[in-house]
């Protein structure tokens, strides 16, 4: 199967979470976006989209929206990309916390649902959660840009496995360069705002990692290991 390269497009709308309607030379087209968050602060009209091409036959839209030009700074719109580039942030020595430690189950089991990385070193165990940031404000990173459920019982699960005798983190990828805090977005999802400060209460640890996107991978800036309670 023949696969289109990279190309940029400029957006017109959003019918529905998984796709965008971009114009590309001219032409109107429908491209699978990969994130469900509101991203209303990127997905602007006329807003330059980086798209890239599927293997032809492998999907009904030719394109897949993977990034957005915010004044020049190139932010990744790919909500899957933080769990793939974790494992070479890891190997890379990147997150100061988890030097030392080694992948020892992709998306182990965790009370009713799944943890998407079990870290061991020696004897020790510990969960980690990924979650994908796009929201900045201010050079604050806010996480999540749209009410959580699902964000709220992640929280609950690593306090679980502290309570278990496990060690726990949520990690946030930072998927643009920009930010200089991190802090939950207690404007937006106040729930999960007070269920992120109750699970660090319990023994969860919650760090940030800022990255830069060249429009294939994500590269490690800085790392943030102070969450912060105050919002922009």
């Amino acid at each position: 199967m023949g696969v289109m390269g990279n190309a940029w497009g400029r957006f017109i709308a959003r019918p529905n979470r998984f796709a965008v309607w971009v114009e590309v030379d001219g032409t109107r087209e429908l491209a699978h976006l990969p994130n469900p968050g509101r991203l209303r602060e990127i997905l602007t009209p006329g807003r330059m989209i980086l798209l890239r091409g599927a293997a032809s036959g492998k999907r009904k839209t030719r394109w897949t929206a993977i990034g957005a030009d915010l004044s020049g700074m190139l932010v990744s719109l790919d909500s899957t990309l933080p769990n793939r580039f974790f494992p070479e942030a890891l190997a890379a020595g990147a997150i100061p916390p988890f030097r030392g430690w080694d992948i020892a189950a992709v998306e182990p089991r965790l009370c009713a649902g799944r943890a998407d990385f079990l870290l061991a070193r020696g004897d020790e165990r510990l969960f980690v959660e990924v979650k994908s940031v796009t929201l900045v404000k201010e050079g604050v990173a806010l996480f999540p840009d749209a009410p959580t459920a699902r964000g709220r019982r992640h929280l609950r699960e690593l306090a679980g496995a502290v309570h278990g005798g496990n060690r726990a983190a949520v990690l946030f990828v930072v998927q643009r360069p920009d930010a200089r805090r991190f802090g939950p977005n207690a404007d937006t999802d106040p729930a999960f705002a007070e269920a992120f400060w109750e699970a660090l209460e319990l023994g969860v640890r919650a760090y940030a990692l800022v990255c830069s996107f060249d429009g294939e991978r994500l590269h490690p800036v800085r790392f943030l290991d102070s969450p912060s309670p105050v919002s922009p």
